[in-house]
């Protein structure tokens, strides 16, 4: 059944990229060019995500998931040096290459070779991202 429903889940999260032209690398890139040729129509898909989110995670309290015992905790909404870094990183690759994980695999079957290049480099990136982390972060901090 968990099966089911994630497979569910994530074919119409990827429907969903593919009708709003989050796959679309030059629509997602006229998005981030605010002081250029801005294409404002993405902020109907972030906020298609982001407002329905606000009301489920209230929605959530006290209930249980049909296929889990447990909803996942909120997340924190701590702002330190790794968020920040992490983001900066994010927008990078978003604004260089017009994608971000979630369409770049929806886009994978009609992108042709430079999404699989994207692909294949973020895996890269997810392998290295423990080290990395480790290298400027839980090495550099002072012991308590």
């Amino acid at each position: 059944m968990r099966l089911l429903f994630s497979a569910l889940a994530g074919t119409l999260f990827g429907a969903g990229l593919f009708i709003s032209g989050m796959t679309d690398t030059a629509k997602v890139q006229g998005w981030l060019d605010i002081f250029g040729d801005w294409d404002p129509t993405l902020a109907f898909v972030m906020g298609g995500a982001i407002i329905p989110m606000f009301f489920a995670w209230r929605l959530t309290e006290g209930r249980r998931p049909v296929t889990q015992a447990f909803f996942p905790p909120k997340p924190p909404v701590e702002i330190d040096r790794r968020l920040a870094f992490g983001s900066v990183l994010f927008g990078m690759g978003w604004g260089l290459s017009g994608l971000c994980p979630g369409p770049a695999v929806a886009s994978l079957g009609y992108g042709g070779v430079m999404h699989w290049v994207f692909f294949v480099a973020m895996l890269v990136g997810m392998g290295l991202a423990p080290y990395v982390r480790a290298a400027l972060f839980e090495r550099a901090m002072p012991a308590e």
